[in-house]
């Protein structure tokens, strides 16, 4: 009932069927529209798109790994008897590696699975067989040999299904894709993934045993190269002096000319024995061995051209190994503050924080120093990585230049050496 200018109105009943408004009872205006099914033809997000975009390449892709690994497997195992086998094989273990990587790619972009990268092959200065021997026998080469063998039929099926699926199975599609997505993740997570830590610490320890192979030998050419051009060279000429005097003392000419020449064979001599004892601080210094770390740095300090200032707080002293690459680290950085900083002053300091050594050098020279710079700063770095050891440069044009070192501390009761 209405109210229309003080005049009551009746509102004639809605007809059977109907409703108030008029509509036919279940209208799109009826409120019982919120209670509907939804359409059976699902709309599907973006991630689902996206895995199915994922089944359907499978078989293109499979099929491509698939003929790649079997040619390559087949073709250097064939050939493994000739010259160029041994390196194909090798070669096609490398290539497998890049396949396993797209495929890490894909599953990032098609399937959001964020997994690492294995870890390089280690480098290795040992010239071609060193880098055939790491490429036959890398673990990340041959697992993806493995995936792109199994892969050939799972891409069949899986682009069979999907395929089927589009037109057959729409409204469980969805979870038809899920299903099969997450197989391929876990094949993805098992075979392309890096295995564990393990695998990863393995590679780096083999990277830093070539290192420090490569640094030994490094160090003994440098002291035969001392030992031919400088003590070695001074001793001959030595004897060849003394021979030289000796031949005129026979032969009765004991005059200023013998006493010069011995005078000059006096003076090799002590040169000599100077460079000797070089040559031995530079293997391995006496102080350091008898006295210890904070000893031996203000030794080597005292040659500085500038002036060094070095605190030491250590409550006890670390391991040989430890402690002398701690004083070659100090002794190599003091020696470039020397040559090229144009540093007035420096410092060092060294404590112990934890389970480790830590070594601090700074300069008040104009900076600019670099790993490559051609001032010894690789290796170094090279030396501290082989013993779990770090190595930090912080040297802005125009200085002032600091360098971090950081080396495991392992105390001296437990070197295997004392």
């Amino acid at each position: 009932m209405r109210t229309t200018g003080g005049t009551t109105a009746e509102k004639p009943d809605a007809p059977s069927g109907e409703t108030p408004g008029g509509a036919p009872a279940g209208a799109p205006g009826d409120a019982s529209d919120d209670d509907r099914l939804p359409s059976p033809r699902l709309a599907f997000g973006s991630r689902t798109w996206q895995e199915i975009a994922h089944l359907l390449a499978n078989l293109p892709v499979s099929i491509f790994g698939f003929v790649y690994v079997v040619t390559m497997v087949s073709t250097g195992s064939a050939l493994a008897v000739t010259v160029v086998g041994l390196p194909l094989l090798a070669g096609g273990l490398l290539g497998a590696r890049q396949l396993g990587k797209l495929e890490r790619a894909r599953a990032r972009s098609l399937l959001g699975l964020r997994i690492d990268e294995p870890s390089p092959l280690p480098v290795r200065r040992t010239g071609f067989f060193g880098w055939l021997w790491s490429s036959l026998k890398d673990p990340v080469g041959w697992r993806t040999v493995l995936y792109d063998l199994i892969r050939l039929p799972w891409g069949v099926l899986t682009f069979t299904v999907t395929l089927t699926s589009l037109f057959v199975l729409w409204p469980v599609l969805p979870f038809i894709a899920r299903g099969l997505t997450n197989v391929d993740r876990a094949m993805v997570r098992g075979l392309l993934s890096p295995s564990d830590e393990l695998e990863r610490r393995i590679a780096e320890l083999e990277s830093d045993r070539g290192v420090v192979v490569d640094t030994a030998a490094a160090d003994l050419r440098r002291i035969e190269r001392d030992l031919h051009d400088g003590a070695q060279a001074r001793l001959v000429n030595l004897a060849m002096g003394l021979g030289l005097a000796k031949e005129k003392l026979l032969e009765g000419q004991a005059d200023e000319t013998v006493a010069a020449m011995v005078d000059e064979a006096h003076g090799e001599v002590k040169l000599a024995l100077q460079e000797l004892r070089d040559l031995a601080r530079g293997i391995h210094p006496a102080v350091l061995t008898d006295r210890g770390l904070d000893a031996a740095l203000s030794s080597v300090a005292t040659r500085c051209t500038v002036p060094v200032k070095v605190t030491a707080d250590l409550p006890s002293r670390p391991a040989a190994a430890i402690e002398g690459i701690a004083y070659f680290t100090v002794s190599e950085l003091l020696q470039n503050v020397s040559k090229h900083s144009g540093a007035r002053s420096a410092s060092v300091d060294v404590w112990r924080t934890d389970q480790r050594l830590l070594i601090q050098v700074q300069d008040d020279g104009r900076g600019g120093a670099r790993l490559d710079g051609g001032t010894g700063m690789a290796g170094l770095a090279d030396r501290l990585g082989a013993v779990d050891g770090l190595f930090v440069i912080d040297s802005p044009p125009g200085g002032p230049t600091t360098v971090t070192a950081e080396l495991p501390w392992r105390d001296r009761q437990d070197d295997p050496a004392h």
